[in-house]
């Protein structure tokens, strides 16, 4: 392990809720002699975030950062080999730690679900981060690990390029409060600004060329009800318009590996019969009316009160009844059918996304078997295989029986 920089990883962010919880399964899952630090506004409150994690955590250095603050970046992206943040939502707070951790040199993970942030952070700080050598890792939460992860997978279990690649969710769980803040500014930033509106709805809006689209007509991020063919309904999946541009990504960067003509979509399962059915026009209804309420500023104002705060969250016994489920079905040129399976227990946005993003970050920290690649990457490019047997270590399902 490296002795060059003072901390091997930084949990930025460390006082809000995801913060605490990614410090706990630090604390827990990282192996002796990690030197990690927990970094944020308040001392005052590192400290009590530090106190209430496990004694072989009590001595971890905390560090004093604001994201408003360039220098205080600069100095913690320099002090450290790899900075996770949960410090959100990212298009506010976010590109200040991206610059410095690129322009340092350092490792940089987040759980981000917002396009027009990670468009930005690639056009600004993509080039700079491969000349230093930085790993920019956007998206290792349930955004978009199991997306990205499982669509590694199919390909790997087809062993051929990808046509047409279908992954529906099953999930218990609530948002949190940085969620869906972050979804509100979204949709706020896309409803005042025809020119963000164009990034966001461009399928390909996260490649590197995002005009370049080898396959345009891509499935619809919404819609309405389906029918599946093996008889179960299902809904758009809130996820979905961001998800799919992370996987596109992952497929340009790998030099299309997954196909050119790679069709990628994502919906929620809704169940069975006329119950199965009464639940997607249901879950449709709740997302156009979130997504309408959000771009009317009158409504957007109730959401905000009514909704869950950022740093806010469910409680522990909540979060333990939480789960995930993903299955993709693909097909292949020559007529075969892929399927790939991952799954986790917690609830998603809090206890798994905790995994998911503990472990991309000490992947990046550890792993020395790691893709040669450097700059703005996906979980997929970045980490790759490793930290798939890393998260099935965990206790997540990652599995691609054949068919």
């Amino acid at each position: 392990m490296s002795t060059e920089r003072e901390h091997d990883l930084v949990v930025f962010g460390a006082t809000g809720f995801v913060g605490a919880l990614l410090a706990g399964y630090l604390a827990g899952a990282a192996p002796d002699g990690v030197r990690i630090a927990l970094a944020g506004r308040s001392r005052e409150k590192l400290e009590q975030v530090r106190d209430g994690l496990p004694e072989r955590a009590r001595d971890w250095p905390l560090v004093t950062a604001d994201s408003t603050d360039p220098s205080s970046l600069a100095a913690l992206a320099g002090s450290a080999r790899v900075v996770v943040t949960t410090v959100g939502p990212y298009a506010q707070y976010g590109l200040p730690l991206v610059e410095a951790c690129a322009r340092a040199g350092t490792h940089y993970a987040d759980l981000t679900g917002e396009v027009l942030f990670v468009r930005e952070a690639i056009d600004r700080y993509d080039a700079v981060a491969r000349g230093t050598g930085a790993r920019i890792v956007h998206s290792c939460g349930y955004d978009s690990i199991p997306s990205d992860l499982g669509t590694l997978l199919l390909h790997e279990a087809a062993g051929v390029e990808l046509g047409r690649v279908r992954a529906v969710a099953t999930a218990r769980g609530g948002f949190s409060g940085g969620t869906l803040a972050s979804l509100l500014g979204h949709v706020e930033s896309v409803a005042g600004d025809p020119a963000a509106r164009r990034i966001a709805l461009r399928p390909h809006s996260l490649s590197p060329d995002p005009t370049a689209e080898p396959a345009p007509d891509q499935p619809r991020d919404a819609g309405p009800p389906r029918r599946e063919p093996d008889g179960s309904w299902t809904a758009p999946f809130v996820m979905a318009p961001f998800n799919t541009r992370i996987v596109r990504r992952s497929n340009a960067l790998q030099d299309w590996a997954y196909g050119r003509g790679l069709r990628y979509e994502e919906r929620m399962a809704a169940g069975r019969g006329l119950a199965g059915a009464a639940a997607s026009v249901a879950i449709t209804g709740a997302m156009g009316a979130m997504v309408g309420g959000a771009a009317f500023p009158p409504t957007r104002a109730l959401l905000e009160r009514v909704l869950p705060k950022p740093g806010s969250g469910p409680s522990e016994q909540a979060r333990a009844k939480g789960f995930f489920r993903h299955v993709l079905t693909g097909t292949t040129a020559d007529g075969r059918t892929v399927t790939a399976r991952v799954a986790g227990s917690g609830d998603p946005g809090y206890a798994a996304t905790a995994v998911m993003l503990g472990e991309s970050a000490l992947s990046l920290a550890l792993d020395t078997d790691l893709p040669d690649r450097a700059g703005s990457l996906t979980p997929a490019t970045a980490l790759g295989h490793t930290l798939i047997e890393r998260l099935r270590k965990a206790g997540h399902t990652y599995e691609a029986p054949a068919d």
